[in-house]
């Protein structure tokens, strides 16, 4: 078995593996690890700007990442959506993102390097998940002129083999090959993020599973004050 078909056609399904299964051992035997350990309260500086920046720009990456390589090549077509419009969409909505979560990560990642307190608080897993996540960021930056590239010569094949390569993986019939003539800063990119996906039972990232869908929702929290309060007459 060559490298190509390890890292693309068997690794993929080791990395979800214990993506979903560890999350599940997690949960089930480790539930007080379950949580964000927030290092607002140690630093108020800057976390409100990097954290907004990071989280909303990674959950678009996400979604984009799901809309542009999960859903089938067709449903773009049928909603008249042509593969080179599709690809500068994929170049636009990444570079303005993928920025936004660069920043915030930035930010985080020196917090927790330069802040003493919070580099006494913090776990390995902490630092070494946020820098594979900002490594990994960088390099999907990277992509960006090499598909400006692609896209200013009407060629949408690399886009078009990636999202072949996803869809392969998710109906159980590994087709490593059609990678075979992709830029290598692209297999490293997704190397790196199903790397991200390997390590995020280990990691603060289970938080992710139990988002606060219904916070807008839920009952007021009741707080005593530490004030006495007198009694009237």
């Amino acid at each position: 078995m060559n490298l190509l078909k390890l890292i693309f056609g068997v690794y993929p399904y080791i990395a979800l593996t214990v993506f979903f299964v560890g999350s599940w051992i997690r949960y089930d035997n480790e539930q007080y690890t379950w949580k964000t350990d927030s290092s607002m309260l140690l630093s108020k500086r800057h976390m409100v700007l990097a954290s907004n920046l990071f989280h909303v720009g990674i959950i678009s990456i996400f979604l984009g990442h799901f809309a542009g390589l999960v859903m089938p090549h067709a449903f773009w077509l049928a909603l008249g959506v042509s593969d080179m419009a599709h690809q500068w969409l994929a170049i636009v909505a990444g570079s303005v993102f993928g920025t936004m979560c660069l920043i915030g990560a930035v930010i985080l990642w020196l917090r927790r390097v330069f802040n003493p307190r919070i580099r006494a608080a913090s776990r390995y897993m902490d630092n070494a998940i946020l820098t594979l996540i900002l490594i990994t960021l960088l390099l999907g930056l990277s992509t960006l002129p090499v598909s400006i590239g692609h896209a200013s010569h009407g060629n949408p094949d690399v886009m078009l083999a990636l999202a072949g390569w996803v869809n392969s993986i998710i109906t159980l019939d590994p087709q490593p090959e059609l990678l075979a003539k992709v830029e290598p800063v692209f297999r490293l990119h997704m190397f790196l993020g199903m790397t991200v996906f390997l390590l995020f039972p280990f990691s603060r990232l289970v938080h992710v599973w139990t988002a606060p869908f219904t916070y807008m929702g839920r009952a007021y929290q009741i707080v005593r004050s530490k004030r006495r309060v007198r009694a009237s007459v």
